[in-house]
């Protein structure tokens, strides 16, 4: 495998990330949203550790190098590299707070420290310390102990330091150095915002409160000095799934996600400012590895926590909430069925309202002449009115099949959760297909009606769910096309008979036909250049890193076929490179909301072929994951998706371009400047004949 054709995937996710994290720097972004970002850019480092690093990790400690599938790239020398990446990136994150945390000072909001608490404030801090933390703080006494605590996953710890007053014989003399952990509480709030002052906002991190009262928390001393430094651990997030036949999946699931709590730890955080000899008592007695990555940090670990930063009542600080747009012609008064049956409609969230969703399954939940629901789950939201109406139908005599993926990653909790009480209220539940994720996102009804059975769906490019809809794009297909509908029957049968292999004419399924179809149509594109007719292929997706449709592409492009990607994360593709790559255009959109469709067009010499899916081009997508794409046969719908993929592929203010040096450098052209989320918004109200106003 030659490392010159692509980039390893892991350092393309490491790029991917550091374009979220120039979200956090970039001044045309609201500032309390800046602060956020960083909390984003945290969050995906902690799970890029968890499963990415990890992966590796075993293949190294395997004794393999990995170079087939590690994009030509060893093992070790990955792990060296994504470390030092982390280092500057982390550094990076660290002078971007501090520009951050300036600005809010501009804007009268001031984040202090345990050092900068003034008089007037204790009040106040000491009871809230006492009210609301003492309780739920968990403090131990590390000396003595005969096994080192098993710290949990990327939870954050105080290290702190104690070094005791010696007075014996009544002089007071340096005594033993002692050393304890504090765990920072998860459920108690991060920012503890104070009594406002005027025009004044204060804002204390829990971190700095506990530091504030380590003298009270250890009273039981005689103190000369303490000193915290916050640490972090990351494990491995890999589910090891036991073969017990006495056990249901449930009980395996859940089983192995409790070990996960003592898998082995893959990242070792730390404060910088640490004393070298705490730093040290903690590194051996945790049997921190050489394969482990050991991050220098900030004072602040866990920057998640800042997607979660108060909003102070400081809208203009913020991104304007945009109000979901209605989808024309189909009406939320009246019957959804009754108009689907007429024709097909796309709904693009959250541009478009995702209770369009929720309402056909309140609908089919009640309508006397609905007999069946089969639906597939994911990610559900917390409380969720999907799940609400599922049991509804239930309640309502319906047959409910839902097929629930319990493997959703850091997901598997909350899906045993649903799973167990959608199965008390009786909704027949599928356990998934053995070996096979289930990551399709569909739907199918069936309702008796005058001439016979009719069949209702909808198939999506993202979750069912209400919360990430608000924030992640995705397109719907609602439908009552019936050999469309037909096919989707078959796959919940392949649920049921796995054995059975069942054949698609307009459905693009994996595992078994994702890739070849693909492929077909890509040839097409390459024997019409052949022919001088026209040939391109625009494709949206999340992560691309299949090395086989790479080839493919890069085959393609030398055929003369045009090709155009916009991938958000992970792209192992080099576009533009002479005689390999030249007729490849790659472009990452990072911004207000976070770009999930994937859509494939081409060019079909002038009557364009457009699919939507949910499955990107990754091995696991096209080979070990049920996925299902979908053709779109209806003429206004196909070009509604072909102008919205123009719209992003236009995009100069937020468009990142890809290329071999991995710069992240902004597309940058003489053109007036258009941003494709807030024009994607604008589109959508033309089509309802509303004046266009900036989302």
């Amino acid at each position: 495998m030659n490392k010159n054709q692509y980039i390893n995937r892991e350092i393309s996710w490491l790029r991917f990330n550091e374009r979220v994290l120039q979200e956090s720097q970039d001044q045309r972004v609201p500032l309390i949203e800046r602060l956020r970002f960083l909390g984003i850019f945290s969050n995906n480092l902690d799970e890029f550790f968890k499963v990415r690093y990890a992966t590796v990790k075993r293949i190294v400690q395997a004794g393999k190098s990995g170079k087939s599938v590690l994009g030509g790239e060893k093992a070790k020398d990955l792990l060296d590299e994504i470390t030092n990446i982390v280092i500057r990136q982390q550094e990076k994150s660290v002078q971007i707070l501090k520009q951050v945390e300036q600005e809010l000072e501009q804007e009268h909001i001031h984040i202090i420290n345990e050092t900068e608490i003034q008089e007037h404030q204790e009040d106040f801090l000491k009871h809230y310390f006492i009210q609301n933390v003492s309780p739920v703080l968990m403090t131990i006494i590390l000396d003595g102990l005969v096994e080192f605590p098993v710290l949990k996953d990327t939870a954050a710890y105080l290290a702190v330091k104690l070094v005791l007053v010696d007075t014996e014989g009544g002089k007071e003399a340096e005594g033993e150095t002692r050393y304890a952990l504090i765990e920072i509480p998860k459920d108690a709030d991060r920012f503890i915002v104070l009594p406002r002052e005027g025009e004044k906002h204060y804002i204390i991190l829990l971190d700095d409160l506990i530091r504030y009262s380590l003298r009270s928390i250890f009273n039981m001393f005689t103190l000369k000095e303490v000193s915290a430094h916050m640490i972090k651990i990351t494990r491995d997030a890999e589910l090891d799934i036991d073969n017990d036949l006495s056990k249901s999946f449930i009980e395996k699931i859940s089983t192995s996600v409790e070990h996960r709590k003592i898998s082995d730890p893959v990242r070792f955080v730390y404060d910088r400012a640490i004393e070298k000899d705490t730093l040290a008592f903690l590194k051996e007695k945790m049997n921190i590895h050489e394969t482990d990555s050991v991050i220098p940090g900030g004072r602040y670990h866990n920057r998640r926590d800042y997607m979660g930063f108060p909003s102070l009542g400081r809208e203009d600080l913020m991104y304007q909430k945009i109000r979901p747009l209605p989808i024309k012609g189909l009406s939320m008064e009246g019957s959804l069925l009754e108009d689907i049956a007429k024709r097909d409609y796309l709904m693009y969230a959250p541009y478009q309202s995702f209770t369009y969703v929720i309402k056909f399954l309140r609908e089919a939940a009640l309508d006397p002449k609905v007999r069946s629901i089969k639906i597939t789950v994911y990610r559900l939201a917390n409380n969720s009115q999907v799940a609400s109406a599922l049991i509804n139908a239930v309640k309502n005599g319906k047959q409910v099949t839902v097929q629930i993926e319990l493997q959703a990653r850091f997901d598997e909790r909350a899906n045993i959760e649903y799973a167990e009480q959608l199965q008390a209220e009786g909704v027949r539940l599928i356990f998934g297909v053995p070996g096979l994720k289930v990551h399709s996102k569909i739907c199918v009804i069936e309702r008796e009606e005058s001439d016979g059975l009719q069949r209702y769906g909808f198939i999506s490019t993202g979750n069912f769910n209400e919360s990430t809809a608000r924030i992640y794009t995705d397109y719907t297909l609602f439908t009552a096309n019936d050999p469309i509908l037909k096919e989707l029957w078959k796959v919940f049968d392949f649920f049921e008979t796995t054995y059975k292999i069942k054949k698609y004419k307009h459905l693009i399924v994996s595992p078994h036909y994702t890739r070849q179809r693909f492929e077909r149509l890509i040839r097409k594109e390459m024997a019409n250049a052949a022919q001088g007719k026209e040939a391109y292929i625009k494709i949206k997706m999340n992560s691309f890193t299949s090395y086989d449709m790479v080839d493919l592409l890069y085959e393609a492009s030398n055929a003369g076929v045009k090709i155009q990607l916009i991938i958000r994360g992970i792209c192992c593709l080099i576009p533009g490179i002479p005689g390999m790559s030249e007729n490849i255009e790659a472009i990452s959109i990072v911004d207000k909301f976070l770009e999930h469709p994937r859509v494939f067009i081409f060019a079909n010499d002038g009557d364009p072929k457009v699919f939507i899916s949910s499955a990107d081009w990754m091995t696991r997508n096209l080979d070990y994951r049920v996925e299902v794409g979908v053709p779109i046969y209806q003429e206004d719908i196909k070009q509604e998706l072909i102008d919205t993929f123009e719209i992003s592929w236009n995009d100069n203010v937020k468009a990142r371009i890809f290329d071999a040096e991995q710069k992240n450098r902004y597309r940058l052209n003489n053109k007036p400047p258009l941003r494709s989320q807030f024009e994607m918004y604008d589109y959508y109200q033309r089509k309802l004949g509303l004046p266009a106003g900036k989302g």
